[in-house]
């Protein structure tokens, strides 16, 4: 594992841990899809986490946020020195956990602005609804338009925005590049680093391996459920066996 050199430098390694996970165990039914799964994530950091195909990675991301699905059974997950696994994934999201799933979920009928508002009908309450809009310009421009109506990276910067309007913490992204032409994963790559520099946490799932290391300080990778690498992103990009062995790139 390389160590944090001036040559390969993490501006967030000598942060104290914001967020753990620690040996998180989950299934579907009876077969178990996370199985003692540990990470740490410094405050302000990116994470790409990492896998082929059925590796466990969005069970991971789910389970983090507290979703009945997939079933956490051991473990601990921590935030801000919050026990999440002690909570349901309403009382993890009031503590700052946002999860943009794959699908987006955007609410049908309602305007963009509608959308927003609706994340701040309960405290605690985050950006404002002007901020989002200087994010996200696209979305200002739109704001009437009913959300369901918009293009794919509208609706992703709509998906992201909604987490924003709650006060949060850690942002787990699900796919979300998926079905994005380039010049607008390039858009939501610049969201997120803006983002990082407001100083929340990131953990970012995505198929698009290349671009997701290419976005994040560190990576974890999971094969069949467990954890195979955990390390600087930089390395990964620059090791060829490692890619080849557990992310077929």
């Amino acid at each position: 594992m390389t160590q944090i050199t001036e040559e390969n430098p993490n501006v967030a390694s000598h942060a104290p841990v914001y967020f753990a996970a620690h040996e998180l165990k989950a299934y579907y039914g009876e077969s178990y899809i996370v199985q003692d799964v540990s990470l740490n994530v410094h405050e302000g950091e990116i994470l790409a986490l990492l896998g082929r195909n059925g590796a466990g990675k969005t069970s991971t991301l789910r389970a983090i946020a507290r979703l009945d699905s997939p079933m956490l059974t051991h473990g601990e997950v921590w935030l801000d020195h919050q026990p999440l696994h002690m909570m349901r994934a309403y009382e993890a999201a009031q503590c700052g956990v946002g999860l943009v799933p794959e699908d987006r979920r955007i609410i049908q009928g309602l305007s963009v602005e509608e959308n927003l508002k609706l994340a701040q009908i309960e405290k605690p309450i985050g950006w404002s609804i002007e901020r989002i809009y200087e994010l996200f310009p696209r979305l200002g421009e739109r704001r009437k338009q009913e959300g369901t109506t918009l293009s794919g990276g509208e609706q992703q910067m709509l998906a992201i925005g909604r987490t924003l309007a709650r006060d949060l913490k850690l942002l787990l992204l699900e796919e979300p590049y998926e079905g994005l032409a380039p010049v607008v994963v390039q858009e939501i790559e610049k969201t997120l680093h803006l983002i990082r520099e407001q100083g929340i946490t990131t953990i970012i799932v995505e198929q698009n391996a290349i671009a997701a290391l290419n976005l994040a300080d560190r990576a974890v990778i999971l094969d069949t459920g467990t954890v195979v690498y955990d390390g600087t992103a930089r390395e990964v990009l620059e090791n060829k066996q490692l890619r080849h062995d557990y992310l077929a790139i």
